[in-house]
C-alpha cells in the first residue's frame, strides 16, 4: 500500500462521508447510482444525517499529497430506524467507503482494523455492518472476523465479536 495515513474524522468530515455513502452504494460501477438517489435515500442518509453525534466514530485515510481517500465510521441506531445492518440496541453499525481507485490496496482494511480497535476500546462488545450480497468486500469483512448474522434479501448483516 502506498503512503496512506489515518486519522480520527471529525465534525467537518462530514461531506467526505457523505461521498463515502456514494461509493460504498455504487460498488458495482456498471450499476452506478445518481449521488442525488443515493443521498435522497432515509436509509443511506441515515448514516450521515447529523454527522457527528456524540457516540459516532470514524477514520479518515489520507493519501501521502493529503487528500482524503476513504473513511469508515459507525453510529447506534434504535431498532425502528430505517439502516440496512441493525443488529440490536447498542451494537454499532460500520459504514465504510474507498474511492475507487484505492480499492485492493489495503485501504479498506486498514480502516476496518483502525475502527474495530476504536470501538472495541469505546467499550463495544460487538459491531455489524451490511454487504450487499455479490460484493468483493464480503471476503474482507470475513477475513477480518465478522459472520454471517442474517440475511435480509439482497444483503447480509455480519457481526464482529470485539470482547
Amino acid at each position: 500500500m502506498e503512503a496512506v495515513s489515518i486519522r480520527q474524522a471529525v465534525p467537518s468530515d462530514g461531506p467526505f462521508l457523505a461521498d463515502m455513502v456514494v461509493e460504498a452504494a455504487n460498488w458495482r460501477p456498471e450499476i452506478a447510482r445518481p449521488r442525488v438517489s443515493i443521498l435522497g435515500d432515509p436509509v443511506y442518509a441515515s448514516y450521515i444525517s447529523g454527522w457527528q453525534r456524540p457516540a459516532d466514530r470514524g477514520v479518515v485515510a489520507m493519501s501521502a499529497d493529503g487528500e482524503a481517500i476513504g473513511a469508515a465510521w459507525y453510529r447506534i441506531f434504535p431498532a425502528d430506524a430505517p439502516v440496512h445492518g441493525h443488529v440490536e440496541r447498542g451494537v454499532p453499525e460500520l459504514i465504510i467507503g474507498v474511492r475507487p481507485m484505492w480499492r485492493a490496496q489495503g485501504v479498506g482494511r486498514a480502516l476496518l482494523r483502525r475502527l474495530i480497535v476504536e470501538a472495541g476500546a469505546a467499550g463495544y462488545a460487538r459491531i455489524g455492518l451490511s454487504v450487499e450480497h455479490g460484493n468483493f468486500a464480503q471476503g474482507l469483512y470475513r477475513a477480518e472476523g465478522f459472520e454471517h448474522h442474517v440475511d435480509t434479501g439482497d444483503r447480509d448483516t455480519m457481526v464482529r465479536i470485539l470482547r
